[in-house]
């Protein structure tokens, strides 16, 4: 339990990120003037007007703004909620976010935060993606999970649901940043999911609580996706898409970033074979990200992803490995990957009568190897 001591100082961080129309660049340039925001508070108009960018609108703001009971009392109103409060200095402030240029200097969650003793990863991509990206997103995620890495993402519509899904399809942890205040859903149709990482996992925002969705908090709150994880994974993504502003955040922090490879045709994957060409690592297989070192080393060097086999995934292993090498349901399984294949290609690529290659097609999907995503268009359920 805090003392008032740490009640009041809150209060100050509380404060400086409440005051009208003074931005988070301006607000550290206040910091670095004076040291903390309780100077900051107790200084006067004119020693505020000494500082590059503070304007005298700026001054008379943050004058007026001691004077505004309603900071006090939306201060005392959260300390009393169930939403967690955090600022640079306490304890459960993440030191990964200080070595961000206009770090954050107000954190607000629910749940917990992650261990920064454990791998984590982000997973970033398309909001209509294909159905490709959504099983790699969520069949990686459920793999990174069911082997101790905690999964970043935005919460968002398309692959950030997808990879936050798989991941607690297996049991993981899970964070969810958003560009809204924490405790703002958004979009709407992620509330279940919402509700999941609020109470199993983490929901955290550097935004007020009640701040509704504006377009430019987004771009924003990647630099933090990107900061608090070992390594940023791009899952489809378009020309000049906006997982390349966490890409971008990433290369700044010196984090490693993967791409999964996608087919030369489809728009959803111009963005990521750009970066591939411009060096960043291919992911074809959820083992690879022990290609990054420090995920490597926090999963005690010496596990492979494929080593262990999760609760999850032995009926599934027991059933795939039943199958006979020369089977025809081998030959109909093993033209199958997680682009959608479509019943004429794979009679074609079998060479099997159709009527023995939809008699197979049904007992794989019995097992649970395989799914039919739309009419007569199958897919593997994992690789």
């Amino acid at each position: 339990m805090e003392n008032l001591s740490e009640i009041t100082k809150g209060f100050y961080w509380y404060w400086i990120n409440s005051i009208p129309r003074v931005g988070l660049v301006k607000i550290h340039k206040l910091l670095e003037y004076f040291g903390n925001p309780k100077r900051v508070f107790f200084a006067k108009k004119s020693d505020y007007l000494n500082i590059e960018k503070i304007s005298e609108n700026d001054a008379k703001a943050i004058e007026e703004s001691k004077e505004v009971g309603y900071i006090l009392k939306d201060y005392i109103k959260l300390r009393k909620s169930d939403m967690k409060f955090s600022y640079p200095g306490k304890e459960d402030y993440p030191k990964q976010l200080l070595d961000i240029e206009n770090y954050p200097v107000n954190l607000y969650y629910y749940g917990r935060l992650p261990d920064f003793n454990k791998p984590i990863v982000s997973i970033v991509g398309a909001r209509g993606c294909t159905d490709y990206g959504r099983r790699i997103a969520y069949e990686f995620a459920k793999s990174f999970a069911s082997n101790g890495i905690q999964v970043i993402s935005g919460m968002a519509l398309g692959i950030d649901y997808y990879g936050q899904k798989g991941a607690i399809s297996a049991g993981g942890y899970s964070l969810g940043v958003l560009g809204t205040g924490a405790d703002v859903c958004y979009p709407r149709n992620n509330l279940e999911l919402y509700l999941h990482l609020k109470k199993n996992g983490g929901i955290l925002s550097e935004y007020k609580p009640n701040t509704p969705a504006i377009p430019g908090h987004f771009p924003e709150r990647n630099r933090i996706i990107s900061a608090l994880s070992d390594a940023v994974i791009v899952v489809e993504a378009r020309n000049k898409s906006g997982s390349k502003i966490t890409v971008d955040w990433a290369l700044e922090q010196g984090k490693d970033v993967f791409v999964v490879p996608g087919r030369i045709s489809d728009p959803l994957s111009v963005g990521c074979l750009e970066l591939l060409k411009e060096g960043a690592n291919p992911i074809l297989r959820p083992e690879d990200i022990y290609q990054c070192d420090l995920i490597f080393t926090k999963s005690n060097k010496n596990q492979a992803l494929s080593s262990e086999i999760s609760p999850q995934n032995e009926q599934f292993r027991h059933n795939l490995n039943k199958l006979p090498i020369a089977s025809p349901k081998n030959m109909v399984y093993s033209e199958l990957d997680l682009y959608p294949c479509a019943l004429d290609d794979l009679v074609t690529k079998t060479g099997l009568p159709l009527s023995i290659v939809v008699e197979n097609l049904l007992e794989l999907e019995l097992e649970g190897l395989v799914e039919e995503t739309t009419k007569n268009c199958y897919v593997r359920v994992q690789i």
